[in-house]
């Protein structure tokens, strides 16, 4: 049987890269690399022609998707917009990059967002040795043991 195909990685990485880099929301820098509101997606449903626009529609998933407007939801009364623009103007360089509005965008290719999610936010986050060593040592043994009784249960039969 075979695997899942390869996955090709987006032809602007280069410039992704720097992107993501920067300590600002990168969102509609991402969304100027992508190709814009695809035909098929919900929002072109509604009666918007916005497909292949590139310009933010406004919606305010950025907004929403952001864990530092979450804490500091007072930051967002300095103004009424919900645009990729505005979530850049409040929360500037305190960005924890986690990418959450990049993946909310409607306008940001999936391909993008496949890449940060398999490729780029795996290499950043560090992985914890601590907590795996734990989870090795102390749940293998657990489930090591139930899964000796339910063979051992259905062998008797």
């Amino acid at each position: 049987m075979l695997g899942p195909l390869p996955r090709q990685k987006p032809k602007t990485e280069p410039i992704l890269l720097r992107i993501l880099g920067i300590k600002e929301p990168p969102v509609a820098r991402c969304r100027l690399l992508s190709r814009g509101l695809e035909p098929y997606h919900r929002l072109g449903g509604i009666g918007l022609e916005a497909a292949g626009d590139k310009g933010c529609l406004a919606c305010g998933n950025c907004i929403d998707s952001c864990p530092v407007l979450r804490r500091e939801p007072d930051r967002f009364g300095k103004t009424d917009q919900r645009t990729s623009m505005a979530l850049e103007a409040i929360v500037a360089e305190d960005c924890e990059q986690c990418y959450a509005c990049v993946l909310a965008c409607p306008q940001v290719d999936t391909n993008l967002k496949d890449y940060i999610v398999d490729d780029y936010v795996v290499e950043v986050i560090p992985q914890s040795k601590k907590l795996q060593t734990l989870l090795d040592r102390y749940l293998l043994v657990p489930v090591a043991l139930l899964l000796g009784i339910l063979l051992g249960v259905f062998i008797s039969r």
